[in-house]
């Protein structure tokens, strides 16, 4: 069998975007207990184990820049789902020294049965994904971020469900096309879905905004963003758009303060990404005036909210927001346990990321899912 990758959430429908959040809660909901049981001092014979389809299976962390959550989530994910996570730094493995990247995704596909790469050149990964004989998933590139976008949306629709009802559709929302052959359940199956949302990000342009970009419109949400004329998205994203009928959706300007006009949710990332140190003092003088603080945020929603993919530096949000009762950022942070394993499970350990195998697709109308 071809292995099926992902390596942006413009290679997803609208649906299979669905489908893995829905899937990520239903993981959760079931791992909670059994993370909870002890303390709990409950009975584990009545709880579900959530899938175990990575049982002695083997997921490849290639990762050739250092991270946290991303880490983390991925070693903990494989676990829950009953198989390892192989971390494999750039001071561990050849690649890059000694050996391609075509041969090295040819020698670890050939022992493990996943690989979760965090490059730096989005290139890397792409050439990972030509040669690996399994799935190749993308960890973070220079030009996307699929992982923390999920994590992001999960979040929105677990805050509809509970502590945000504004953000909540009165109706399921609108489905994407059918996927021909496939017939169906609700890709929205436990999550409570959300209404148009206006979502600002306010910041430089890289590639957590990328994956925003292309999932955010085709989800039904408004996306503004602010960055100085200098600092825009790169053709290679703006080619995806337009791939995708959604390039004029985009509302830019170089004036934060017009981007978070009426905002729901103001997103910001880092103003300097790693490999970018040298550029420092050049990009804090670009970026004066983009902070995220109250005072900039006035004439936003009453109610907007805050999030970050972290690790945040002071200059890009001030802690009044960052840890006052408008951030959501480390809700969307421990979410991306669940989004990760989620994908892992769909794409690592069944092989069904896309629905090949399943009978899954999207309701043609609201008023007809199961």
């Amino acid at each position: 069998m071809i292995p099926r990758h992902l390596l942006t959430l413009a290679d997803l429908s609208p649906a299979q975007i669905n489908r893995v959040l829905s899937h990520a809660l239903t993981l959760k909901n079931q791992s909670q207990p059994w993370l909870q049981h002890v303390a709990s001092a409950k009975s584990t014979k009545k709880l579900r184990l959530p899938s175990q389809s990575l049982f002695l299976k083997t997921v490849a962390l290639l990762f050739s820049k250092r991270s946290t959550r991303t880490r983390v989530a991925a070693e903990t994910s494989a676990s829950m789902l009953g198989g390892q996570a192989l971390f494999l730094g750039v001071d561990d493995i050849q690649l890059g020294v000694n050996e391609s990247m075509r041969d090295s995704a040819r020698v670890i596909g050939g022992m493990c049965q996943g690989i979760f790469a965090r490059v730096g050149d989005h290139s890397d990964i792409e050439e990972l994904a030509a040669h690996s004989p399994v799935p190749v998933l993308n960890a973070l590139s220079s030009l996307w971020h699929p992982t923390q976008v999920l994590a992001d949306l999960l979040t929105l629709h677990e805050l509809a469900a509970g502590a945000r009802p504004d953000w909540r559709a009165p109706t399921p929302a609108a489905p994407s096309p059918p996927t021909p052959g496939l017939r169906t359940r609700n890709p929205f199956a436990g999550l409570a879905p959300l209404r148009p949302l206006t979502i600002a990000y306010v910041g430089d342009p890289a590639n957590v905004l990328h994956d925003m970009l292309v999932a955010y419109p085709r989800l039904g949400h408004t996306m503004r963003v602010a960055s100085p004329p200098a600092y825009r998205a790169p053709a290679a994203v703006w080619d995806r758009l337009a791939e995708l009928g959604i390039a004029d959706a985009i509302h830019w300007t170089a004036d934060p303060a017009e981007a978070v006009q009426g905002a729901d949710i103001v997103v910001t990332d880092t103003w300097i990404s790693m490999g970018q140190e040298a550029e420092k003092a050049e990009r804090l003088r670009a970026f004066e005036g983009y902070q995220i603080t109250e005072a900039l945020c006035a004439n936003a929603a009453p109610n907007w909210a805050f999030m970050h993919c972290l690790p945040r530096k002071p200059n890009e949000v001030d802690d009044e927001v960052f840890y006052g009762p408008r951030s959501i950022v480390f809700p969307v942070s421990d979410n991306r346990k669940w989004t990760i394993m989620a994908l892992f499970d769909l794409l690592f350990g069944r092989w069904d990321l896309y629905g090949e195998n399943s009978n899954w697709v999207a309701p043609q109308s609201a008023d007809k899912a199961n």
